[in-house]
Parts: C-alpha cells; structure tokens; sequence
C-alpha cells in the first residue's frame, strides 16, 4: 500500500515536460553547402490540436504556430555553419520572439560512387524561458544516410541536453529522428518522418509521457535549388500534440564555386548519389 502512495506522488509531482523541437522538425540527410554557398530556410508549423497545459513559465503548444529562418553557410566541403532566428505566434494572436540557436555541421566527404553520408551537427541555443525554462541548451545530432535513384532513408539519433537549472539536472535526452522516402519520376518524393523523445537517458520516462509523432510527407524535387517539404503529423502518445502540420521552405544560391558532397541535396530528399546519376546517364 505504501509503495502504491509513493509511485501515485511520483506521478503527480511536477516534472520536465518532454518536447520534441517545435522549430525545427527536419531530419537531416548528411549534405552541406558547397564551399561560399549561402543558404536560407523558412520552417513553419502550426499545432491546431495540442497539449493544453506546460510547466510554468513555457507556453503550452495548443493552437500555437511556430516561424523559423534559418540561414547557412558553407564553409569548406565538409563544413557549413548555420543559425536559426525562432519566433512563435500564440493562440491569442501575439507575436513573439522564441530565441536563437548556432549550429555547426559537418559530414564525411566521401569519393564518388558511395550511396551513404555520415555527418554530425552540433547545436547551442539561448531561448526566453516561455519556451525553455532552462534557458540554455544544446544538441548533438549524429546524422547517417542511405540513398539511391529511388529511395533515401536518413536516421538521426539526437542527444539534447539543457545547460542550466532546473533541468539540467536530469542528464542528456534522447530524441530520434528518422525519414524513410521514395522518389517518383524524379519529380517528388512520398515518404515518413519520425520524431520521438524518450526522456532522459539515465531514467527514460514512461511511454505515455513520452513524446512520439509520424509525419505523412511530401517534397518537390523537380526544382533546381529549391527545397519543399510539407506533411502532417500524429502524436502517437498521450504526452503528444494531436496533430501538427508543418512545412520548410528552402533555397540555395549558386555562387559558381566548386561542388561539395551533396551540395545540391542540402536538406532534402531528392538528390540521388553521383554514381546513380551516372548510372541513369548510361
């Protein structure tokens, strides 16, 4: 009986709120920026049916659309840097600043003919507390990728961890990510996107505390330095968001300098790799 009271406080007591990133939801491929190539993205979602209650101060995700630039740079083949300018607007109608995050990604440059990418982005963000109580934060996002004429699987399996009080306490979390796509007629691509948050590794949370979403999707292909990706997603768990629909808006400038691995596929599902290029060339 004793023990039945003790687990019931534990799961009254106050706690994180697990949250899978509202800002960016993209499941990175393993492309960079060639060297010079500047880069900028539009991410845009809303949560027309969410959860209706967060831990003070943060605002509840309910009926609140979530407005992201992000700008890039590529750096050298292997290197580009980036940034995101966050902003959200309520369910009342109030605009708002949502914090910056700096990033900086690297993958692995493979020779020519190799169908796979590896990669890893590291992340640091300042955010008001409205939507991070801890303030301070970053992430590692290992990045591997598979991709050929037809399909393109990417896995992300992301550590997030807060850098101050009152989470930091609680360790690192772990938030997979993971898109499994396939390209038709070289014009778009069909697929699903997943996005989970299990909660921090050293104690993981229970299922329905967890943060669990698949997304239908849907990107252009068929455009030369445009990105488009669009879906909709279902909370799979009762510590989810309903439903969130969400789009990312992309455009990359050719400068004219030399190609970097996958410079054409940054962020997207619909390069193929240059030996399947040279393949359907034959």
């Amino acid at each position: 009986m004793a023990r039945a009271v003790t687990l019931s406080f534990a799961l009254l007591a106050p706690r994180r709120l697990l949250a899978v990133d509202p800002f960016e939801i993209q499941v990175y491929d393993g492309t960079a920026n060639a060297p010079g190539q500047p880069g900028l993205e539009l991410h845009l979602n809303t949560v027309p049916n969410g959860r209706k209650s967060a831990p003070g101060p943060e605002v509840a995700p309910d009926r609140v659309t979530h407005l992201t630039l992000e700008p890039s740079f590529g750096m050298t083949p292997f290197w580009e840097i980036g940034g995101y300018f966050q902003t959200a607007l309520r369910g009342d109608g109030t605009l708002t600043y949502a914090g910056i995050k700096l990033r900086s990604k690297f993958v692995v440059p493979f020779p020519e003919g190799v169908h796979y990418r590896l990669g890893v982005n590291v992340e640091l963000s300042i955010l008001p507390e409205a939507y991070d109580q801890s303030r301070f934060g970053s992430e590692i996002r290992p990045i591997a990728c598979w991709e050929n004429e037809h399909f393109i699987i990417a896995v992300n399996p992301i550590i997030d961890a807060s850098l101050a009080a009152p989470d930091f306490a609680e360790g690192p979390s772990f938030e997979p990510a993971l898109l499994a796509k396939a390209k038709i007629a070289g014009a778009v691509a069909l697929g699903v996107e997943y996005y989970g948050n299990f909660g921090p590794i050293a104690h993981v949370s229970p299922w329905e505390q967890q943060e669990h979403y698949l997304y239908e999707v849907f990107d252009l292909l068929s455009v030369r330095d445009v990105e488009l990706n669009a879906g909709v997603g279902e909370g799979l768990t009762n510590g989810s968001n309903r439903w969130t629909v969400k789009m990312i808006f992309g455009y990359v400038w050719d400068v004219g300098g030399g190609a970097s691995l996958g410079a054409q596929a940054r962020h997207r599902g619909r390069a193929i790799t240059r030996a399947a290029r040279a393949t359907a060339a034959e």
